[in-house]
Protein backbone atom coordinates (compact mmCIF):
# COMPACT_ATOMS: atom_id res chain seq x y z
CA UNK A 1 0.00 0.00 0.00
CA UNK A 2 1.43 3.67 -1.12
CA UNK A 3 2.31 6.00 1.63
CA UNK A 4 1.35 9.51 0.83
CA UNK A 5 2.56 13.01 2.08
CA UNK A 6 2.81 16.87 0.89
CA UNK A 7 6.05 18.77 0.41
CA UNK A 8 4.62 22.61 0.88
CA UNK A 9 6.51 25.04 -0.11
CA UNK A 10 8.97 27.22 2.32
CA UNK A 11 8.93 30.57 2.94
CA UNK A 12 11.39 33.19 4.08
CA UNK A 13 8.60 36.07 5.56
CA UNK A 14 11.85 37.40 7.18
CA UNK A 15 15.64 36.24 6.66
CA UNK A 16 18.68 37.90 8.67
CA UNK A 17 22.00 36.91 7.46
CA UNK A 18 24.17 37.21 10.79
CA UNK A 19 27.76 35.82 10.11
CA UNK A 20 29.91 33.44 8.24
CA UNK A 21 31.28 30.89 10.08
CA UNK A 22 34.65 29.60 9.54
CA UNK A 23 33.59 26.66 8.03
CA UNK A 24 32.26 28.23 5.58
CA UNK A 25 27.95 28.39 6.02
CA UNK A 26 26.29 31.28 7.45
CA UNK A 27 24.16 31.99 10.69
CA UNK A 28 20.97 32.84 9.70
CA UNK A 29 17.49 33.89 12.00
CA UNK A 30 14.49 33.54 9.56
CA UNK A 31 10.54 33.41 9.79
CA UNK A 32 9.40 30.65 8.13
CA UNK A 33 5.87 29.78 7.07
CA UNK A 34 4.79 27.20 4.98
CA UNK A 35 2.11 27.25 1.57
CA UNK A 36 -0.92 25.16 0.40
CA UNK A 37 1.10 24.72 -2.64
CA UNK A 38 3.13 21.41 -2.62
CA UNK A 39 5.21 18.70 -4.38
CA UNK A 40 3.86 15.26 -3.10
CA UNK A 41 5.58 12.45 -2.29
CA UNK A 42 4.54 8.94 -2.46
CA UNK A 43 6.80 5.45 -0.85
CA UNK A 44 6.19 2.21 -1.83
CA UNK A 45 7.33 -0.24 0.77
CA UNK A 46 7.29 -3.05 -1.45
CA UNK A 47 9.42 -1.38 -4.56
CA UNK A 48 13.46 -1.26 -3.99
CA UNK A 49 14.67 1.79 -2.93
CA UNK A 50 14.65 4.47 -5.81
CA UNK A 51 13.03 7.39 -6.83
CA UNK A 52 10.81 8.41 -9.79
CA UNK A 53 9.95 11.93 -10.48
CA UNK A 54 7.53 13.24 -12.63
CA UNK A 55 5.01 16.76 -12.82
CA UNK A 56 5.48 20.05 -14.21
CA UNK A 57 8.58 20.66 -13.14
CA UNK A 58 9.61 17.48 -12.95
CA UNK A 59 12.76 18.20 -15.95
CA UNK A 60 14.23 21.29 -13.75
CA UNK A 61 14.81 18.01 -11.04
CA UNK A 62 17.99 16.82 -12.38
CA UNK A 63 19.43 13.78 -11.87
CA UNK A 64 17.61 11.30 -9.74
CA UNK A 65 20.57 9.69 -7.79
CA UNK A 66 21.74 13.46 -6.71
CA UNK A 67 17.63 13.95 -5.18
CA UNK A 68 17.41 14.76 -1.77
CA UNK A 69 14.71 12.45 -1.29
CA UNK A 70 17.39 9.67 -1.72
CA UNK A 71 20.04 11.67 0.53
CA UNK A 72 17.39 11.39 3.47
CA UNK A 73 16.68 8.13 2.82
CA UNK A 74 19.94 6.91 3.05
CA UNK A 75 20.58 9.26 5.86
CA UNK A 76 18.16 7.63 7.70
CA UNK A 77 19.13 4.47 6.82
CA UNK A 78 22.34 4.81 8.43
CA UNK A 79 21.34 5.62 12.13
CA UNK A 80 18.52 3.02 11.90
CA UNK A 81 19.82 -0.40 11.17
CA UNK A 82 17.48 -2.81 9.58
CA UNK A 83 15.39 0.56 8.51
CA UNK A 84 12.37 -0.42 5.87
CA UNK A 85 12.51 1.78 3.00
CA UNK A 86 10.81 1.26 -0.62
CA UNK A 87 10.30 3.49 -3.76
CA UNK A 88 9.89 7.05 -3.73
CA UNK A 89 7.67 8.95 -6.76
CA UNK A 90 7.79 12.63 -6.72
CA UNK A 91 5.02 14.51 -8.14
CA UNK A 92 7.26 17.83 -8.78
CA UNK A 93 5.22 20.96 -8.76
CA UNK A 94 7.34 23.22 -7.21
CA UNK A 95 9.44 25.55 -9.39
CA UNK A 96 13.31 24.27 -8.70
CA UNK A 97 16.01 26.60 -7.26
CA UNK A 98 13.51 29.27 -6.64
CA UNK A 99 14.20 30.30 -2.73
CA UNK A 100 11.07 27.78 -1.35
CA UNK A 101 12.83 24.89 -0.46
CA UNK A 102 11.02 22.73 -2.67
CA UNK A 103 14.50 19.91 -2.70
CA UNK A 104 14.60 20.57 1.09
CA UNK A 105 10.72 19.98 1.65
CA UNK A 106 10.88 16.73 -0.47
CA UNK A 107 13.35 15.39 1.78
CA UNK A 108 11.50 16.26 5.26
CA UNK A 109 8.81 14.43 3.21
CA UNK A 110 10.97 11.27 3.12
CA UNK A 111 11.51 11.25 6.20
CA UNK A 112 7.98 11.50 7.50
CA UNK A 113 7.13 8.66 5.12
CA UNK A 114 9.80 6.44 6.53
CA UNK A 115 9.51 7.62 9.99
CA UNK A 116 5.50 6.45 9.52
CA UNK A 117 6.63 3.07 7.73
CA UNK A 118 8.92 2.20 10.86
CA UNK A 119 7.05 3.16 13.57
CA UNK A 120 9.62 6.06 14.77
CA UNK A 121 8.59 9.28 16.08
CA UNK A 122 9.62 12.60 13.94
CA UNK A 123 11.13 14.09 17.36
CA UNK A 124 13.21 10.80 17.34
CA UNK A 125 16.85 11.92 17.28
CA UNK A 126 17.81 9.84 14.70
CA UNK A 127 15.14 11.43 12.59
CA UNK A 128 16.51 14.90 13.29
CA UNK A 129 20.61 13.93 12.70
CA UNK A 130 19.00 12.60 9.30
CA UNK A 131 17.34 15.98 8.51
CA UNK A 132 20.28 18.05 9.58
CA UNK A 133 22.91 16.23 7.92
CA UNK A 134 20.90 16.37 4.33
CA UNK A 135 20.78 19.87 4.21
CA UNK A 136 20.50 23.18 5.94
CA UNK A 137 16.74 23.68 5.25
CA UNK A 138 15.82 20.11 5.97
CA UNK A 139 15.07 20.23 9.85
CA UNK A 140 12.09 22.97 9.55
CA UNK A 141 10.62 21.23 6.62
CA UNK A 142 10.26 18.04 9.08
CA UNK A 143 7.29 19.46 10.99
CA UNK A 144 5.73 22.30 8.47
CA UNK A 145 4.65 24.80 10.93
CA UNK A 146 5.31 28.46 11.09
CA UNK A 147 8.43 29.37 13.31
CA UNK A 148 11.72 30.79 13.95
CA UNK A 149 14.53 29.00 12.62
CA UNK A 150 18.35 29.91 13.35
CA UNK A 151 22.15 28.71 12.88
CA UNK A 152 22.56 26.63 10.03
CA UNK A 153 18.60 25.57 10.04
CA UNK A 154 20.00 23.29 13.39
CA UNK A 155 17.81 25.84 15.91
CA UNK A 156 14.04 25.66 15.54
CA UNK A 157 11.62 28.22 17.54
CA UNK A 158 8.02 26.72 18.99
CA UNK A 159 5.59 26.71 16.01
CA UNK A 160 3.42 29.46 16.04
CA UNK A 161 -0.71 29.45 16.00
CA UNK A 162 -1.99 29.72 12.73
CA UNK A 163 -2.43 33.26 11.12
CA UNK A 164 -5.42 33.76 8.46
CA UNK A 165 -2.47 34.97 5.97
CA UNK A 166 -3.05 34.51 2.32
CA UNK A 167 -0.11 35.07 -0.60
CA UNK A 168 0.30 35.42 -4.16
CA UNK A 169 3.73 34.13 -4.73
CA UNK A 170 5.41 35.26 -8.24
CA UNK A 171 8.77 32.80 -9.62
CA UNK A 172 9.48 34.62 -12.97
CA UNK A 173 11.78 31.43 -14.53
CA UNK A 174 14.79 32.44 -13.08
CA UNK A 175 17.12 29.85 -10.96
CA UNK A 176 19.12 30.79 -8.94
CA UNK A 177 21.66 28.73 -7.23
CA UNK A 178 21.90 29.84 -3.20
CA UNK A 179 25.79 29.67 -3.15
CA UNK A 180 25.88 32.31 -5.52
CA UNK A 181 24.06 34.68 -3.82
CA UNK A 182 25.95 34.41 -0.85
CA UNK A 183 29.11 34.62 -2.94
CA UNK A 184 27.38 38.12 -3.91
CA UNK A 185 26.98 39.77 -0.40
CA UNK A 186 30.82 38.76 0.23
CA UNK A 187 30.80 38.26 3.81
CA UNK A 188 34.50 36.68 4.58
CA UNK A 189 35.21 33.70 7.02
CA UNK A 190 33.86 34.69 10.61
CA UNK A 191 32.49 37.89 9.08
CA UNK A 192 29.87 39.14 11.31
CA UNK A 193 27.40 42.42 10.31
CA UNK A 194 24.89 44.10 12.28
CA UNK A 195 22.43 44.83 9.65
CA UNK A 196 19.80 46.21 12.10
CA UNK A 197 17.35 44.22 14.77
CA UNK A 198 15.24 41.20 13.46
CA UNK A 199 11.76 41.37 14.68
CA UNK A 200 11.08 37.76 16.43
CA UNK A 201 7.16 36.96 16.72
CA UNK A 202 5.20 35.17 19.40
CA UNK A 203 1.82 33.82 20.01
CA UNK A 204 0.77 36.52 21.45
CA UNK A 205 0.30 38.72 18.60
CA UNK A 206 -2.82 39.36 16.64
CA UNK A 207 -3.10 38.98 12.46
CA UNK A 208 -2.56 42.66 12.06
CA UNK A 209 0.41 43.10 14.87
CA UNK A 210 1.89 40.16 12.97
CA UNK A 211 1.40 41.48 9.63
CA UNK A 212 3.19 44.66 11.17
CA UNK A 213 5.88 42.67 12.14
CA UNK A 214 6.51 40.53 9.28
CA UNK A 215 6.46 44.50 7.17
CA UNK A 216 9.45 45.82 9.67
CA UNK A 217 11.75 42.77 9.04
CA UNK A 218 13.69 42.12 5.91
CA UNK A 219 15.71 39.58 3.49
CA UNK A 220 19.18 40.24 3.61
CA UNK A 221 19.65 38.12 0.48
CA UNK A 222 17.40 40.51 -1.61
CA UNK A 223 19.60 43.11 -3.13
CA UNK A 224 22.44 40.23 -3.46
CA UNK A 225 20.28 37.92 -5.30
CA UNK A 226 18.50 41.14 -7.45
CA UNK A 227 21.58 42.23 -8.48
CA UNK A 228 22.29 38.44 -10.19
CA UNK A 229 18.43 38.06 -11.62
CA UNK A 230 17.30 41.74 -12.38
CA UNK A 231 13.86 39.82 -12.78
CA UNK A 232 13.12 39.57 -9.30
CA UNK A 233 13.14 43.35 -9.12
CA UNK A 234 10.20 42.88 -12.21
CA UNK A 235 8.56 40.16 -9.79
CA UNK A 236 8.23 42.96 -7.27
CA UNK A 237 7.15 45.25 -8.73
CA UNK A 238 4.52 43.64 -10.35
CA UNK A 239 3.28 42.04 -6.93
CA UNK A 240 3.87 45.99 -5.57
CA UNK A 241 1.44 47.01 -8.26
CA UNK A 242 -1.46 44.65 -6.95
CA UNK A 243 -4.27 46.08 -4.74
CA UNK A 244 -4.44 45.43 -0.94
CA UNK A 245 -1.21 44.01 -1.01
CA UNK A 246 0.81 44.30 2.73
CA UNK A 247 4.14 43.38 2.72
CA UNK A 248 5.80 42.41 -0.77
CA UNK A 249 9.83 41.02 -0.39
CA UNK A 250 11.57 37.88 -1.87
CA UNK A 251 12.24 34.72 -0.61
CA UNK A 252 14.79 32.58 0.72
CA UNK A 253 17.71 33.54 -1.60
CA UNK A 254 15.64 33.53 -4.75
CA UNK A 255 14.10 34.07 -7.66
CA UNK A 256 10.77 33.72 -6.42
CA UNK A 257 8.89 36.73 -4.33
CA UNK A 258 5.84 37.26 -2.22
CA UNK A 259 2.79 39.80 -1.33
CA UNK A 260 0.83 39.03 1.76
CA UNK A 261 -3.45 40.25 2.17
CA UNK A 262 -5.43 40.22 4.30
CA UNK A 263 -8.42 37.89 2.45
CA UNK A 264 -8.45 34.95 0.25
CA UNK A 265 -10.08 36.99 -2.38
CA UNK A 266 -7.49 39.82 -2.56
CA UNK A 267 -5.13 37.30 -3.42
CA UNK A 268 -6.65 35.65 -5.84
CA UNK A 269 -7.57 38.51 -7.71
CA UNK A 270 -3.91 40.04 -7.30
CA UNK A 271 -2.81 36.37 -8.56
CA UNK A 272 -5.19 36.99 -11.48
CA UNK A 273 -4.04 39.72 -12.20
CA UNK A 274 -0.18 38.66 -11.72
CA UNK A 275 -0.64 35.38 -14.12
CA UNK A 276 -2.71 38.20 -16.73
CA UNK A 277 0.54 40.82 -17.04
CA UNK A 278 3.29 37.80 -16.96
CA UNK A 279 1.70 34.36 -18.38
CA UNK A 280 5.29 32.89 -18.68
CA UNK A 281 5.41 32.94 -14.72
CA UNK A 282 5.11 30.69 -11.97
CA UNK A 283 2.04 32.61 -10.23
CA UNK A 284 0.07 30.83 -7.26
CA UNK A 285 -2.15 32.32 -4.81
CA UNK A 286 -1.99 30.31 -1.21
CA UNK A 287 -3.13 30.24 2.16
CA UNK A 288 0.35 30.31 4.55
CA UNK A 289 0.58 28.75 8.07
Amino acid sequence: MLLLTRAPAKINLTLHVVRRRPDGFHDLESLVIFAGVADVLALDPAAPLGLAVSGPTATDAGDTEGNLVLKAARALAGRVPGLRTGGFRLTKRLPVGAGIGGGSSDAAAALRLLARLNGLGLDDERVRSAARATGSDVPVCVHPRSRMMAGTGDRLGLPLMARPLYAVLANPGVHLPTPAVFKRMGFEPGEARHLGEHPVPHDGLGHGAFVDLVRGGRNDMEAAALSLAPAIGDAIDVLGATADHRVVRMSGSGSTCFALYDDRRAARAAAARVAGARPDWWVRSTALR
